[in-house]
């Protein structure tokens, strides 16, 4: 394999790279969205700094289940976010994510930081309920329903148009960040930044809003409900095509002028 050879590879193991190059095209891709109130402490220590807390003590934990995902096929996923913000903006920080599927384990870790870890989430219609739940080492780690298709935020039961797809539109598009950490061969930090990106193309399907309820089991290795469930706000229930390009680096914690974090 010559030099240049190796520089064109998108990936690793060179003889069978586990991802292409991007970006990459999500078709149908459907969500469980479910808003809970808080510890705000909880939420102040999964908040790396510069991050700070946005005042509403709330977090968004997910089902996300994607039958059609260029270069990375067909997997669920589930995990845990928090709304913050970063200088002012309000934007959404990725603390947990567990999936079922390599490539895009990997794509997600080495490209964007992603907190990827290899677990068994399932998002499923069961009668009347869509359900979410995600096992973890053989322990049910999250259990997520909501009421199915209960409130069309689209159309109402009369097929007229109730409101544009605009407000989840604007949800998806709201600046994402992750805490992007990457060993040297040294075992000393080479990457240690926070990585931000924006979802584009964003073609709503369906959009449902409904009664909802979480319950979370500790866990050392899942540990979701570090972030306890005080009240839950709403599920919301949506299904779109949208592309996850590639992102940027919003702050680089070992770049010679970073300033030393306000808690040293």
């Amino acid at each position: 394999m010559k030099m240049n050879d190796v520089l064109q590879l998108p990936s690793m193991p060179a003889a069978s790279p586990s991802y292409p190059r991007g970006p990459y095209r999500f078709i149908d891709r459907e969500y469980l969205i479910i808003t809970y109130e808080s510890d705000p402490q909880a939420i102040r220590s999964a908040l790396p700094e510069p991050l700070e807390p946005d005042g509403s003590n709330t977090v968004l934990y997910e089902f996300i289940r994607m039958p059609d995902s260029a270069g990375f096929g067909s997997y669920t996923e589930s995990g845990v976010v928090i709304p913050a913000l970063y200088q002012g903006e309000h934007v959404n920080f990725t603390a947990q994510m567990y999936l079922d599927d390599e490539p895009p384990i990997a794509g997600g870790r080495e490209i964007w930081g992603f907190p990827k870890k290899h677990g068994h989430p399932k998002l499923t219609v069961v009668q009347d309920t869509l359900t979410g739940t995600l096992d973890y080492a053989g322990v049910q780690v999250a259990v997520g329903t909501m009421g199915y298709k209960h409130q069309h935020l689209l159309y109402d039961v009369a097929g007229q148009k109730q409101c544009s797809s605009a407000s989840i539109i604007d949800k998806m598009s709201k600046t994402q960040v992750n805490l992007k950490l990457i060993p040297g061969v040294d075992g000393q930090l080479a990457i240690a930044q926070l990585v931000a990106y924006n979802l584009t193309d964003i073609a709503v399907q369906g959009a449902w809003s409904g009664p909802a309820r979480l319950h979370l089991t500790a866990h050392v290795n899942a540990p979701v409900a570090d972030l306890p469930v005080h009240k839950t706000v709403g599920g919301l229930h949506f299904i779109v095509n949208l592309t996850l390009p590639y992102g940027r680096v919003l702050f680089d914690y070992l770049a010679p002028s970073t300033a030393t974090p306000s808690g040293e």
